[in-house]
């Protein structure tokens, strides 16, 4: 699958921290990069600067005063899909799971290398801006499901449902392979990059983001079906021939 290369130079990234110096650090190695970078100390400052500005990318810190990291992914994400990053000095599974439920893109844990936080903005914002390219129009699943790639529409039950980029990915992936098993390292390197081989944890999260947006029963599904220990793989479509690509 080709992709646009995405320009730095076209991109506003938003580093929300209460340390001036790590925020100096981040924006040091980002505008080497060619990113134009903002900052904000708090959580309330950061939902002004996002209305304002409108950032590509949030990096987003977890353990700051008075409102911290995760209560302000939560107002983001009323009015705004875009990508967030969260940094945190504690790396318990718990705390990354929980960002990530909240709707975090990503996870870093400070301290980090500017290689590993550019590697990993490159990649989010790859997923976010350059989503994949439709193969075939119009999908007719069943009567309840329908996926139009090239409109980047998925109607349910005749409701339009809105796919954060990631979970569209994830979808397109799995559905343009109908039938197929597709592994969990698979799955990880075409949606999130070869960097993110070893988060399962983001793949299963996102599987049950999408079976709960598309499944009459999440607990039961029809769509995405599980290949346990190995991968998912997306229910045959009728009216393809077997092994016939969409």
């Amino acid at each position: 699958m080709e992709q646009q290369r995405i320009d730095p130079r076209s991109m506003t990234v938003l580093v929300v921290d209460d340390e001036p110096r790590l925020v100096d650090v981040v924006r040091m190695n980002l505008e080497v990069e060619g990113y134009r970078v903002l900052a904000a100390a708090n959580g309330y400052e950061a939902l002004e600067r996002l209305k304002a500005d409108l950032p590509d990318l949030v990096m987003l810190d977890v353990m700051m005063p008075d409102m911290d990291g995760f209560e302000t992914l939560r107002h983001i994400r009323e009015v705004s899909n875009v990508p967030v990053i969260m940094l945190t000095v504690r790396a318990e599974e718990s705390d990354r799971i929980r960002g990530l439920e909240i709707g975090a893109d990503d996870y870093l844990t400070k301290p980090y290398s500017p290689r590993e936080l550019q590697t990993r903005i490159k990649a989010l914002l790859r997923r976010a801006y350059n989503p994949a390219p439709p193969r075939k129009t119009k999908i007719v699943v069943d009567s309840d499901l329908t996926i139009d790639f090239s409109k980047r529409e998925i109607w349910v039950r005749g409701q339009r449902v809105t796919l954060r980029p990631t979970e569209y990915r994830l979808l397109y992936h799995l559905v343009t392979n109908a039938g197929r098993l597709m592994t969990h390292d698979t799955l990880l390197s075409k949606v999130w990059g070869h960097e993110y081989r070893d988060e399962s944890h983001y793949l299963r999260l996102y599987i049950t983001y999408l079976r709960q947006k598309l499944e009459r029963d999440p607990a039961h599904p029809r769509y995405i079906l599980t290949e346990r220990g190995v991968g998912y793989r997306f229910r045959e479509l009728d009216g393809l021939a077997d092994g016939e690509a969409l």
